[in-house]
């Protein structure tokens, strides 16, 4: 089964990350969209879990905005609060394959997906952990969205060190960069308010690399993104929908809100406040100021909008009389709070862009996108980098999501088991496969009741005892060379191991998935005996997927071959880097012994040297190599020291042990040890797909060995029609 899917590695994933709240992540992101499309980059974009606003409604606004500026839609998040049902009820999980649901979906066409964090807040405590949580299971390059402010340049290094450590820290492969935001804004700037303008810098992003220290090490600085009033300024109409007022002049309420005045002084003072842009607040009893207003606005000052405080209209005679002034797209807005309350509602407002402001979006996609350095950003997506990890949330949704393409049907010979009536029950409404249940019908549904479980409709069961007959031609038929009758043969079918196989034989069923209660020698010899192996292969072999933290590795051989030969063993390895290559899993081939290169020596270790020169010859195409300790083989300080020219060691990625007293114990202390989850026993080398359960199996590693039995018949379906 030989096949790379390579899919994982081709779609690089960047999680933009805050520092803190009110950093403009959404901006940032939406604006890194826009400027790896104008460098001809497919991009994508992902806003993995929803994080609702105050006031939100609607769909998801940074998909919103990701449509009226990339002209695409991006797939809808998680919504907010099945992410929080998940982690309360314990299915971290579970919802990080949505998460990889969701990237999937959004780098179909796409050479890199943005992928958007979340902001900590008091009511998303969780954000930061699953930003980390993000970044490992969709092994995405991090880039941090801070605000300088008036930070020294130690205190800003100090911050981005510490928002990098969850990730591996300043100088891991994976925190790759940081964008700056809202560079030279005035303390406490509001964006209304008046206050000192910014002061232009352009050599701004050339002085924080020499003065920070954090960018002088393996941090880019992607790009600095100055404060600009107008980037935040509101139209007259969101100010308008904000505070609720009453219009009674609508004027232009498209005009731009750049300052606040609020008018309690006498006329002649207020006039000075009377400037273009400006939202002017006072009582609507001062109809002095409602005059001077639209002598403003007639004398060529476009004044943004009056807002009347305390309820109190103007007369009749007033509006009448400034008519002239208010045809000139002077709005009045009346609300029911005195002028200093009205003050305080407008400096509260959020200044975030509104989904139907399109003139901004594109002023500030557009703002950002420049400001972001060219050659940094082509550094970062040049290339994917070699030795991308599949994490384990990847892993199980890359085999539920191929499970469900298959669409096999897979019997089950231990049919009134409780785990695998739940697993097939599992299986059949997720649409992993199509499961049939081998046992008698009352007894399975017995079974169920003392689980406590209900099975679903359309759960196929067969009663084993309708089905011997039909099969016992055909089994003498095979086994007639070895002296077998039609009695022997119709005794050897009440095994119900023997009766799956004879189906998956006859082609009625696409796998066998057996071993919550067999040995697996039960689940075994008959596929010896009736399957038979692939012509190229010498020795069926196993191998485990082991799901650890931040990625996936393949072990092999830990179930089946007790001292293989060196010939068997370079088997052992050629299968088990084709199954990593057919599961999405990048081969970098690891012969394990107890010593490393030729610092040892002895049968063991020559062994294992002999087979690696086979494998090699026999697939020069892989990267295979050994003798190598498993620390050597595993970590990159270790390999540096111990195999400094290999192109395996510190990288590897599937693990293959001398004999199965190593591969077992080793599979089982990693497991129990570390609480990774296994999954396995996956046979290689048989004519179609018989996979083998520890009998300790959870109901969890029963669904995944059933997706991983559906995709080997796929492919080995594949290989047939090739054929």
């Amino acid at each position: 089964m030989k096949r790379d899917d390579g899919r994982r590695g081709a779609t690089q994933a960047i999680l933009v990350v805050p520092t803190g709240q009110r950093v403009g992540l959404t901006t940032v992101a939406v604006g890194l969209v826009h400027a790896l499309d104008r460098r001809g980059v497919r991009v994508g974009f992902c806003k993995p879990i929803a994080q609702p606003r105050g006031g939100d409604t609607g769909p998801e606004r940074s998909g919103r905005l990701i449509e009226h500026v990339a002209g695409f839609s991006p797939p809808p998040p998680l919504p907010a609060g099945e992410a929080e049902g998940m982690l309360a009820h314990g299915q971290r999980e579970r919802l990080f394959e949505e998460v990889v649901a969701r990237f999937e979906a959004a780098s179909e066409r796409a050479d890199v997906v943005v992928v958007e964090g979340l902001v900590s807040m008091p009511e998303h405590p969780y954000a930061a952990s699953l930003n980390t949580g993000i970044a490992t299971t969709l092994d995405a390059d991090v880039i941090f969205v801070a605000v300088p402010g008036e930070s020294t340049p130690e205190e800003l290094s100090e911050a981005l060190e510490v928002a990098a450590q969850p990730f591996g820290g300043v100088g891991s492969r994976r925190v790759v960069g940081c964008v700056l935001n809202q560079v030279g804004a005035p303390p406490e700037a509001d964006g209304f308010l008046r206050g000192a303008e910014p002061q232009p810098n352009p050599d701004y992003a050339e002085r924080v690399r020499a003065e920070v220290p954090v960018f002088k090490r393996n941090l880019g600085l992607l790009g600095a993104i100055p404060w600009e009033r107008d980037l935040l300024a509101p139209r007259v109409a969101d100010v308008q929908r904000f505070l609720g007022a009453e219009v009674l002049h609508e004027g232009d309420l498209g005009r731009r809100v750049t300052d606040v005045a609020l008018g309690a002084s006498t006329m002649v003072n207020a006039a000075q406040r009377l400037l273009p842009g400006t939202l002017f607040i006072t009582s609507g009893d001062r109809e002095d100021l409602v005059l001077a207003a639209s002598m403003a606005a007639l004398s060529g000052r476009p004044v943004a909008a009056m807002l009347l405080t305390n309820g109190r209209r103007p007369s009749a005679p007033l509006l009448s009389l400034c008519e002239q002034g208010l045809s000139t797209g002077l709005t009045l807005m009346l609300v029911p709070d005195d002028s200093f309350q009205a003050a305080l509602r407008v400096r509260g407002m959020d200044l975030e862009v509104p989904l139907d402001d399109t003139e901004r979006i594109d002023l500030l996609a557009g703002r950002v996108a420049a400001s972001l350095d060219g050659t940094v950003l082509g550094q970062l997506t040049g290339a994917a980098k070699e030795g991308r990890r599949l994490s384990p949330p990847a892993f199980r949704h890359l085999l539920v999501e191929r499970a469900r393409a298959a669409d096999k049907r897979i019997v089950l010979p231990e049919g009134d088991e409780p785990r695998t009536l739940q697993a097939a029950s599992i299986c059949l409404e997720r649409g992993v496969a199509r499961p049939v249940l081998l046992g008698d019908p009352e007894a399975v549904y017995a079974a169920a009741a003392r689980s406590g479980l209900t099975l679903p409709d359309g759960l196929e069961i067969l009663s084993p005892g309708e089905h011997v007959g039909r099969f016992v031609e055909p089994l003498v038929a095979l086994r007639k060379h070895k002296g077998l009758n039609a009695p022997m043969a119709e005794e050897a079918l009440q095994d119900n191991v023997m009766l799956g196989t004879m189906m998956l034989h006859q082609d009625e069923v696409d796998g066998l998935v057996s071993g919550a209660v067999h040995t697996t020698a039960n689940t075994i010899r008959p596929a010896l005996q009736l399957i038979k192996t692939t012509p190229d292969v010498r020795v069926v072999s196993s191998v485990f997927f082991m799901c650890l933290p931040e990625q996936v590795l393949v072990y092999g051989d830990c179930a089946i071959n007790p001292d293989p030969t060196p010939e068997e063993l370079a088997d052992i390895a050629v299968q088990s880097a084709d199954s990593a290559l057919a599961f999405g899993i990048p081969a970098r081939v690891a012969m394990l012994s107890y010593s490393t290169g030729t610092s040892g020596s002895g049968s063991d270790v020559e062994k294992v040297r002999l087979a690696t020169r086979i494998a090699q010859t026999r697939r020069p195409e892989l990267l295979i190599d050994g003798p190598l300790q498993y620390d050597a083989a595993a970590t990159e300080e270790v390999a540096r020291s111990k195999a400094p020219d290999s192109r395996v060691a510190g990288r590897a990625t599937v693990f293959i042990f001398p004999d199965l007293n190593t591969g077992n114990t080793t599979y089982k202390a990693v497991q129990r040890s570390a609480e990774v989850i296994s999954i396995g026993p996956m046979l290689q080398g048989l004519r179609k797909p018989v996979n083998d359960l520890s009998r300790g199996a959870l109901v969890e590693d029963i669904v995944y060995t059933i997706a991983l039995t559906a995709i080997q018949a796929q492919e080995t379906r594949a290989v047939e029609v090739l054929s």
